[in-house]
């Protein structure tokens, strides 16, 4: 009997497009990927891909081809269209632990030469000063509240200090603030990524998708060659606009007069528990799912509470839930200012269809702001910033956002199924999280938790409450 073997094709070695040959090949060779990939060359696997990748759409050999891809100083706007390939991996500059400099931003090139260039440059160059004003005075606030740790070091005490007042200041930066982001993919997710790019309306969008075509071919020639804009997107998109300017003037009130009307659970699995029980039920039984469902049904509510002890009773902080937890879905219609959704963006396993930045859902102002006595300003450059915004939007609505400050709200509508739940719940609702989104994980939480007690019984959430965080950080 052959011994197990388990070794790395090191990509010091071999070219990606190499090794997503080699692992192509075993599914016709009987030999070892070492033999397979000594026979192999740039050439030769070049042609492989083209014959069978791109003539025949065998796309999943080129998932084995994996890149890492440095983009450096695109705008926040740029950075959701790049950030939004769900099967890539990123780590971008946060705002929540860095500062940001007086020239830290971009123009679009679509105000090149137009009459609104000038006001555009102004009204950034006001956030940016006013940015920049509001931190010395948070951060006196903060320093007076966090207390040094026995023999802590003023550089770790500082760290401290930053992120909490950062924390807020950074509701002033405009989505024209500039970041990078380190970004993972393999060649099929990058060629689909390229595509999307290469469609999309802003011209910044197309310049990267150009950069990062040209960039990654040197590594996997043959597999992104073929990225091209698609018809598809940008006429399907183009015209669904059109038609959404044709409807009807709607209220602009954030879920109405309801306290939490920010957060509203549109539609649910109303047997969602009993899907998860069933479907337990026949991962480790023998039964048809459609008996397993029967039973769960006929259960007592006691008797359907002990099978969700068993099922989720002995999670703890870092455990998984079973997949099981993925037939009970949750869709929501979600409005959180830009900050919020700078990091919920990151679950990327949800479904989320965000619209727009815009200035027309008003403005969240933190506590902090206020303490330091510089709320005025702040509010002074949130409303020329939707001055501003205004114009632009009259002309662009696209290129209207990258005027719009973190602070500003936006809607966001979001499906996940109760696994996904609980890791963002229990993730952004942590102590370390941002007072944004924890706001959002403990208002999601309590909703999931009022249709499906059961279930939502283990998560691991602090006792703090939405309500709470809204007292304690927003003014």
């Amino acid at each position: 009997m052959p011994d197990r073997q388990i070794y790395l094709l090191s990509p010091k070695d071999l070219s990606p497009e190499t090794i997503a040959v080699a692992f192509a090949k075993t599914s016709r060779s009987p030999e070892s990927f070492r033999e397979i990939a000594e026979g192999l060359s740039d050439e030769t696997s070049a042609k492989f891909h083209e014959r069978w990748v791109v003539g025949y759409g065998h796309a999943s050999v080129a998932e084995h081809a994996i890149l890492h891809i440095a983009i450096e100083n695109v705008s926040r706007v740029a950075m959701e269209v790049i950030e939004s390939n769900r099967l890539a991996s990123y780590t971008e500059k946060s705002t929540r632990y860095q500062k940001w400099g007086p020239d830290d931003f971009t123009i679009p090139p679509e105000l090149d030469g137009h009459p609104l260039r000038d006001e555009f440059v102004t009204t950034i160059r006001f956030l940016f000063s006013t940015y920049a004003a509001s931190l010395d005075p948070a951060r006196e606030i903060v320093s007076k509240r966090v207390a040094r740790r026995d023999g802590e070091l003023d550089e770790a005490w500082d760290r401290r200090v930053r992120s909490q007042y950062v924390d807020s200041c950074r509701f002033l930066l405009p989505a024209a603030a500039l970041a990078n982001v380190g970004m993972t993919a393999n060649a099929r997710v990058l060629e689909n990524a390229v595509r999307k790019f290469l469609s999309h309306p802003l011209e910044e969008v197309r310049a990267i998708g150009q950069r990062v075509k040209e960039v990654t071919k040197s590594e996997v020639p043959t597999l992104v060659k073929y990225a091209e804009a698609v018809p598809y997107l940008v006429e399907t998109s183009a015209e669904i606009v059109l038609t959404s300017l044709r409807l009807p003037p709607f209220s602009e009130k954030m879920g109405g007069e309801k306290e939490g009307g920010w957060c509203q659970l549109v539609d649910y699995d109303k047997d969602g528990e009993q899907k998860v029980l069933a479907a337990a039920l026949y991962r480790f039984g023998d039964m048809p799912y459609a008996d397993a469902f029967a039973h769960v049904k006929a259960l007592k509510k006691a008797e359907r509470v002990q099978l969700a002890e068993s099922l989720l009773g002995r999670l703890n902080r870092h455990d998984i839930p079973l997949r099981e937890l993925e037939y009970c879905n949750y869709t929501f219609d979600l409005v959180m200012d830009q900050g919020a959704y700078a990091e919920f963006k990151r679950h990327r396993m949800m479904t989320q269809t965000p619209q727009l930045l815009t200035a027309r859902l008003g403005y969240a102002i933190p506590r902090l702001i206020e303490e330091a006595g510089f709320r005025s300003e702040y509010e002074a450059a949130m409303e020329r910033a939707a001055s501003t915004y205004e114009k632009l939007a009259a002309w662009n609505l696209h290129v209207a956002q990258y005027v719009v400050p973190n602070g500003f709200n936006r809607r966001v509508l979001a499906q996940f199924n109760l696994r996904s739940a609980y890791h963002f719940c229990q993730l952004r609702a942590a102590a370390n999280a941002h007072f944004s989104i924890r706001k959002i994980a403990e208002r999601v939480a309590e909703e999931i938790r009022r249709v499906h007690p059961s279930l939502s019984a283990f998560m691991t959430l602090p006792e703090e409450t939405w309500q709470d965080v809204e007292k304690n950080h927003f003014a």
